[in-house]
């Protein structure tokens, strides 16, 4: 079993910068793609970016390319998210989430998920 906790979040100017974190348990950690999903009121929950295990690969989406960075520290067992330049069109809950298998941007490929913490950039 894998818990991940999410922290970090919270209200930001837009043009602002947060960084968020996702703290893990579980030994295999070192193993896992570490994804970072959001959701939008409303809407479906999305992908954001993708580190492999050993973060040596990584990958983004579109929208978020140039702005935000993925990165992760295996020793800690943590995973982290620096958002820069952020854009009201950025605010949701964002989640982590474990892929024991894969390299992946699909949601339903990942087996463990955070409880979300929520990203607000004002205008």
């Amino acid at each position: 079993q894998v818990q991940l906790v999410e922290s970090g979040g919270g209200l930001v100017q837009a043009g602002g910068s947060l960084r968020l974190s996702c703290a893990t348990s579980g030994r295999t950690f070192s193993r896992y793609s570490m994804g970072w999903f959001r959701q939008a009121p409303g809407k479906e929950r999305v992908f954001v970016a993708v580190i492999s295990w050993s973060a040596g690969t990584t990958h983004y989406a579109d929208s978020v390319k140039g702005r935000f960075t993925i990165s992760r520290d295996n020793a800690k067992n943590t995973v982290y998210l620096q958002m820069n330049s952020l854009k009201p069109e950025d605010t949701a809950v964002y989640y982590c989430a474990a892929d024991p298998y894969s390299f992946s941007t699909v949601v339903s490929e990942y087996d463990y998920w955070g409880q979300g913490t929520q990203v607000t950039v004002s205008s």
